[in-house]
């Protein structure tokens, strides 16, 4: 009798559920309310579809009013072309727009919004009030809102545009009011909101009040103008232009440079078409541009815009339309990578040095004249012709009597080492110079012919630093850094540092880190692996990529794959770690940086062991040697590891510790 009744109660509850199951529709308030969950998560995200709407509008100035952080008022007033009095109502209507009107504009979508989703989802939340009146309008009409219960218009007196006024916002959804941070969080992230949409359109004003008082005022300009205003002047003075244009693809901005000081690095700033986004396959482009640039776990600052035909990107695919799908990812990272790649791939160049000089002096340097060597001397090193070697007195007086370190090093092409000159105390100064072609004596000689040597060397540090932006070498410290002179002030380069860039980037070139045309080497027993289903779809998906790479990867059973080949430079890494990682790349990406990283990873070590290293002492024909290279050489600002190689310190700067001119 108890199995029965058992049934019968399981069925019933069965009928019970059911019921309460019934498909049924949901009531529009309901509706808006999901759907502003899903889009206004906080006063920020009003504030950008406000903002959004008013550009597409035409908008060529935007008020923002905040009080509260945004919480207690949002308010909204554009300049643009407004909305028709017939068409108020339906604005606040669900999944009504002007924007779009068949499935091609939504494929091609060039305007912010296309969903005509945003305003009734605020207004199912909030009480709002929207104001607007056309160019031929006689008046303003308004019309109000109180958690998506519309109110009739009425004729109020307004200027040309629109004004969108959002009160107590979630004040009828009290747990999605709970989730809001402090006043000053949700202003923060109102004010960042506002900071990008000014990033994207510099030719639109914008001003931002909070609690009546302005804290931020942008007006229309040049898009260099706009970067410096937003991000600060220092942030833009750090930063590198980039500025490629590839068919319809193309990528336009800035990125600031990896040795920067600049405090604000997490400053990660990217608009597709216009439009503010979050995309991981750009942003792995980036990184895989600066891997051997930055230290550790350092972040990349940059803003960069990359326009291309709308049909090839999908704007569609997140609820808050903050991330987007290429079409051909693969192509979109390469041509970032390299954009990037190229905007900071110069050496030490001059006009960051003028321009460097000019922001801290106020004068201009003259960059246009190219780099000479001054007479009777070279840049080779081990050059006999004119030997520029601080001598052992001045380093002493410069930086005491352990100075003689700096001795130079025993070699074939001098046998016979030259005997170091007597110390004559701290109170030893440099001999005037006798004449421009006074004759160079060796250290063995009187001490009034070292003094003009060292004189000369002066002379032509003084004569020719603002010729060359890394200056002239004056000795070196502890045999680890070389201390030179330039027109802005003392430069420190860490001699190891440096050299190991300039023998990293000469391996890159020679051919052993050309990423194309990469040499294979053919395995004597393939190897076979086991594979999960979705690697396996990754190998016949990218299987002409994995070519590409160096690799010959098949198929060969249900959860199995054989390498038969390899890129010769990585033969000896291990094959089947390499091959999951790349195709766990291709998987997540579309593309794949591993084998750049493992061959750039295997030419630092070479280079590394090959780079001069502390405590040799080096001549000062040597030191500019080495200069004149790293001027010469891409990212020389970095080691391959992303520590900096040089830096400047400057006539202020040193003026300040000495506390000169107080």
């Amino acid at each position: 009798m108890i199995v029965p009744e058992a049934a019968s109660n399981g069925a019933l509850s069965a009928a019970a559920v059911a019921e309460r199951r019934q498909i049924r529709a949901l009531p529009d308030h309901l509706v808006n309310q999901i759907a502003a969950g899903e889009v206004i998560e906080r006063p920020a995200a009003a504030l950008k579809e406000l903002i959004e709407n008013s550009v597409d509008a035409g908008a060529r100035s935007v008020e923002v009013e905040l009080k509260a952080g945004g919480t207690a008022l949002l308010q909204v007033t554009d300049d643009g072309g407004g909305i028709a009095g017939e068409d108020l109502p339906l604005a606040l209507a669900r999944h009504a727009t002007s924007k779009i009107a068949t499935l091609d504009d939504l494929e091609s979508v060039a305007s912010f919004g296309f969903r005509g989703e945003a305003l009734a989802s605020i207004a199912s939340v909030s009480r709002l009030s929207l104001t607007s009146r056309t160019a031929d309008g006689l008046s303003a009409l308004r019309v109000r809102a109180e958690g998506g219960s519309l109110h009739p218009s009425e004729p109020v007196s307004a200027r040309q545009g629109t004004t969108v006024s959002v009160a107590e916002l979630f004040f009828n959804t009290p747990a999605r009011r709970r989730f809001l941070k402090t006043e000053t969080t949700e202003f923060a992230h109102c004010l960042e909101a506002v900071k990008r949409a000014a990033l994207a359109r510099s030719d639109v004003a914008f001003q931002v009040k909070h609690n009546d008082r302005v804290v931020f005022r942008a007006p229309a300009q040049a898009r260099a103008d706009r970067v410096a205003e937003v991000l600060s002047r220092d942030w833009f003075a750090a930063a590198n232009r980039v500025e490629v244009i590839g068919g319809m693809l193309s990528v336009e901005g800035y990125v600031l440079r990896p040795n920067s000081s600049v405090p604000n690095r997490d400053a990660q700033h990217l608009f597709v078409n216009g439009r503010w986004v979050r995309d991981r396959i750009v942003l792995h482009a980036i990184r895989d541009a600066l891997r051997d640039q930055m230290h550790g776990a350092s972040a990349p600052s940059f803003v960069l815009s990359l326009t291309l035909d709308p049909r090839a990107v999908d704007v569609n695919v997140h609820p808050a339309k903050t991330e987007v799908r290429f079409r051909d990812s693969q192509a979109v990272h390469q041509f970032v990578r390299r954009a990037v790649e190229r905007a900071l791939a110069s050496g030490v160049s001059s006009e960051s040095a003028a321009s460097a000089a000019q922001k801290l002096f106020g004068q201009q340097i003259d960059v246009s004249a190219p780099v000479q060597a001054p007479r009777g001397f070279t840049y080779q090193p081990r050059t006999e012709s004119l030997d520029l070697k601080v001598s052992e007195r001045a380093t002493s007086f410069l930086f005491g009597a352990g100075a003689n370190s700096l001795q130079r090093t025993e070699s074939a092409e001098e046998p016979h080492p030259r005997p170091n000159p007597p110390l004559e105390g701290e109170g030893a100064r440099f001999a005037p110079l006798q004449g421009e072609g006074a004759a160079v004596a060796p250290e063995s000689a009187a001490p009034a012919q070292a003094n003009a040597r060292d004189a000369l060397s002066n002379a032509i540090v003084n004569s020719s630093a603002n010729k060359a932006p890394l200056g002239f070498a004056l000795a070196q410290l502890h045999g680890v850094y070389i201390l030179a002179q330039n027109t802005q002030g003392l430069v420190l380069i860490d001699m190891h540092a440096a050299h190991e860039r300039i023998v990293f980037e000469k391996l890159r070139t020679s051919g052993l880190g050309s990423d194309t045309n990469i040499a294979t080497q053919r395995l004597l027993i393939p190897s076979v692996m086991q594979a999960s289903a979705k690697e396996i779809g990754n190998v016949e998906q990218h299987r002409d990529a994995l070519s590409n790479l160096g690799f010959d990867v098949s198929v060969t059973g249900p959860q199995t794959l054989a390498i038969r080949s390899v890129p010769s430079l990585l033969a000896d890494a291990g094959v089947e770690a390499l091959v999951r990682s790349v195709l766990a790349e291709f998987d997540e990406l579309g593309v794949s940086a591993t084998i750049d990283s493992a061959r750039d990873e295997l030419l630092s070590t070479m280079a590394c062991h090959a780079a001069v290293r502390a405590n040799r002492a080096l001549t000062v024909a040597e030191m500019n040697a080495l200069l004149r290279e790293m001027e010469a050489t891409e990212r020389s600002g970095q080691c391959n590891h992303g520590r900096p190689t040089w830096y400047q310190l400057t006539m202020k700067e040193l003026d300040s510790l000495f506390m000169r001119g107080r």
